[in-house]
């Protein structure tokens, strides 16, 4: 049997969350379980829940995600929850930002076929990027990295006043208590723990938002920030 054949039937959530996209979302789901698969990008003892643990946990984080705004999936990976927000919201500038070249080709492949053209494709790492990336208003991630690594990571990549919304699990509330002394000095001016997907998943997904100031990244990422914007600016006039 191949690991296509283990994909469950389609829950009939899936059609009220992705619309027009639900054929795409469905052959995204076959990709996963076929390429995904046989490329090392989820385990096989993913597949029979791809649905509810995968594509609709993660499609529920756009019931948080501002109109219209720029969004950094931040190690994407085989492309979760980037691409399901993808799908759900065609008003959004969507860059998936991912430092494994196999991963890069499987995202750039599902974006071509399913016709994302508001989805970016982007290799290397968080640390690496910021300068070179137009900072966002928001970043996703999802089963990264514990929320004080990730922040380090995520939060110098938005803009003044954004956000970074992490889907996490049960120990949600232990690692932002956890993190808190890190998230300050990166710029966190607020922290909340959210419970989306009402309806949609059962249990519902867990994101913790950390909402940033006029520094994000704090003092320290903010000069780094400026450095690599000057040298953008004298490379440019060249």
């Amino acid at each position: 049997m191949t690991e296509a054949a283990e994909l469950p039937p389609v829950p009939e959530q899936a059609q009220e969350v992705f619309g027009e996209r639900y054929a795409d979302a469905v052959r995204y789901a076959e990709l996963l379980a076929e390429a995904g698969v046989q490329r090392g990008l989820i385990g096989p003892r993913e597949v029979p829940r791809l649905w509810e643990r995968h594509l609709l946990n993660c499609a529920v984080l756009s019931e948080v995600v501002p109109d219209g705004v720029t969004v950094c999936d931040v190690g994407s990976g085989a492309g979760l929850p980037g691409i399901p927000l993808a799908l759900v919201r065609d008003d959004l500038k969507i860059t998936l930002l991912e430092p494994l070249l196999r991963r890069t080709n499987f995202l750039n492949e599902v974006v071509e076929l399913l016709g994302l053209d508001h989805v970016t494709v982007v290799r290397g790492r968080a640390e690496e990027v910021m300068g070179q990336l137009p900072p966002v208003h928001v970043v996703t991630a999802r089963a990264v990295a514990p929320l004080d690594r990730l922040a380090t990571w995520g939060i110098p990549l938005l803009r003044p006043y954004g956000e970074m919304l992490a889907l996490k699990g049960d120990t949600a509330e232990e690692e932002l208590k956890a993190a808190g002394a890190a998230l300050g000095k990166l710029g966190a001016v607020e922290t909340s723990v959210l419970q989306v997907g009402e309806g949609i998943v059962n249990p519902l997904s867990t994101v913790v938002r950390v909402e940033v100031g006029e520094s994000p990244g704090g003092v320290r990422f903010a000069a780094k920030r400026a450095k690599a914007a000057r040298t953008g600016r004298t490379r440019r006039r060249r």
